[in-house]
């Protein structure tokens, strides 16, 4: 008899949480689409889940041992799809803020004519409520809105070639890290990105130390520093905004997979 596949996301290497190893953000992201349950990622029986709701993953949404982090701090073992999608219209830029998980985030930024390979998870209503707190859209001062982004102005194909009719996305409320001309820059990497910025602030070496490592050591858990990092972002000028702005309290409303309790867009 064959010896059957190890799915466990040890066994695939992808079960570290950037939660808990900073350095390692965004985390592994699965080489095709799967079913993150529980400890594995099994093989999916379909690309469209039109009871749930589809999210855009740019950071660490798409890392199987982050969203099982996420998800069973709050107790919730209920499996998630993650389909890996062609995108055009968006790419992966940087937040303008300081996460007290000890890393910069990505952030999406707008890019008509970029196409990036990323991942779609469909989450249900308890799934959705989860990931909303961790990204801090439920409060005044979180981190991120969730906004729609609708075909044609982002087109998301599928394996099949079909193609959704949008997605939410986390908009960063803070806005995005510029390369210098004022055009949003793109996340290297977490080490890169934070080896970097040291480089070119004084400001930042003061706060966070002269190395990535001292970096996360210094801003996880420290919310007063990490704001007074976000702030430093603002008073050096290094900020601008990620141009999805526009797309933010649109709600998308009657489509598959979004669920009754959302509103009706704003007009």
């Amino acid at each position: 008899m064959p010896v059957e596949e190890d799915r466990t996301l040890r066994a695939l290497g992808l079960d570290k949480a950037p939660r808990e190893h900073p350095l390692l953000y965004p985390g592994a992201w699965p080489p095709e689409s799967g079913l993150l349950n529980g400890e594995r990622l099994l093989p999916l029986d379909r690309l469209v889940y039109e009871d749930r709701v589809p999210v855009l993953a740019v950071g660490s949404n798409a890392c199987p041992g982050q969203l099982r982090h996420k998800m069973a701090e709050s107790g919730v073992i209920t499996p998630v799809p993650m389909v890996r999608t062609r995108v055009t219209g968006v790419d992966t830029g940087v937040s303008a803020h300081v996460s007290r998980m000890g890393y910069v985030s990505n952030s999406p930024i707008s890019a008509p004519h970029t196409v990036r390979e990323l991942f779609v998870i469909w989450l249900d209503a308890r799934q959705l409520t989860v990931i909303d707190a961790s990204e801090g859209v439920p409060r005044a001062d979180g981190n991120f809105h969730r906004a729609w982004l609708p075909a044609p102005d982002v087109r998301i194909e599928l394996a099949d070639g079909s193609t959704l009719p949008g997605a939410y996305v986390y908009v960063n409320r803070h806005g995005v890290l510029h390369d210098g001309t004022g055009a949003p820059r793109t996340h290297p990497g977490q080490r890169a990105l934070l080896t970097g910025l040291l480089a070119g602030s004084p400001g930042l070496r003061e706060l966070f130390g002269v190395s990535p490592e001292e970096f996360c050591a210094r801003a996880r858990a420290d919310r007063r520093l990490c704001a007074r990092g976000t702030r430093l972002f603002v008073e050096e000028e290094r900020v601008t905004a990620c141009g999805l702005e526009r797309y933010v309290g649109a709600q998308q409303y009657g489509r598959p997979g979004t669920g009754a309790s959302l509103a009706p867009p704003v007009r």
